[in-house]
């Protein structure tokens, strides 16, 4: 195997944060009375940054409108979030089988940087941190912008030829093509395999574990 860096997508890639989520959107539709979008539409939203992602349940464009409806969501996140995300099955085996290997590995979200690490926290693993974690405090741009993945590149000491992204959005596989890097996509998110493959890629798998799977085989 060529990689000697993996960079992951956290949310729905390496962790279930469906409930979490489809909880602070609704809860922040409802505070500012706009109407109940079904789970289906909010599911698409993930992966988008917060504000692309109210706006387009909300209709709202206004920044100042946004910004209110963003502290609503966050001020729930901060009790929920961390609470009711879990790691998906595979998830803990596949990152202590890469530190076993000495394969360095970081996590590139829009999700807050502290937030991400509480979530590593509460799981009561912390040997399994990541090396880099890059919030979307920690960049000027979010996702397709890859300059949160060059980032995590650099500070891993990894270069285009032996890193591989990991997510499970069309806004993932897109991040991983503006870096140049190879990405491989996992279908617990939004995302369907035929979105999925209209992108280059080293593999579409059902999961974070049947991606380990195959990547463990071929160390």
């Amino acid at each position: 195997m060529q990689y000697k860096a993996l960079v992951f997508d956290f949310d729905l890639t390496l962790a279930d944060s469906k409930k979490p989520i489809l909880t602070c959107y609704k809860h922040t539709l409802k505070a500012h009375g706009y109407p109940m979008k079904p789970d289906s539409e909010i599911f698409t939203t993930i992966g988008l940054e917060l504000t692309k992602g109210l706006s387009r349940l909300t209709g709202e464009t206004d920044a100042e409108v946004i910004e209110k409806l963003r502290k609503t969501y966050v001020a729930k996140a901060d009790e929920v979030m961390v609470r009711d995300t879990v790691f998906f099955d595979g998830t803990k085996e596949f990152l202590s089988a890469l530190r076993k290997n000495s394969i360095k590995y970081a996590v590139v979200s829009t999700k807050f940087r502290s937030r991400l690490l509480c979530s590593f926290d509460a799981c009561n693993c912390p040997e399994l941190v990541p090396d880099v974690v890059i919030g979307r405090e920690d960049v000027a741009n979010a996702k397709p912008d890859p300059s949160g993945l060059l980032r995590a590149m650099e500070i891993l000491g990894a270069d285009k030829s032996n890193t591989l992204y990991v997510g499970d959005s069309y806004i993932d596989a897109h991040t991983a093509q503006n870096a140049g890097v190879d990405f491989a996509g996992v279908l617990t998110g939004p995302a369907t395999k035929e979105m999925l493959d209209e992108y280059k890629s080293v593999g579409i798998f059902d999961n974070i574990k049947s991606l380990s799977e195959w990547f463990v085989a071929n160390l």
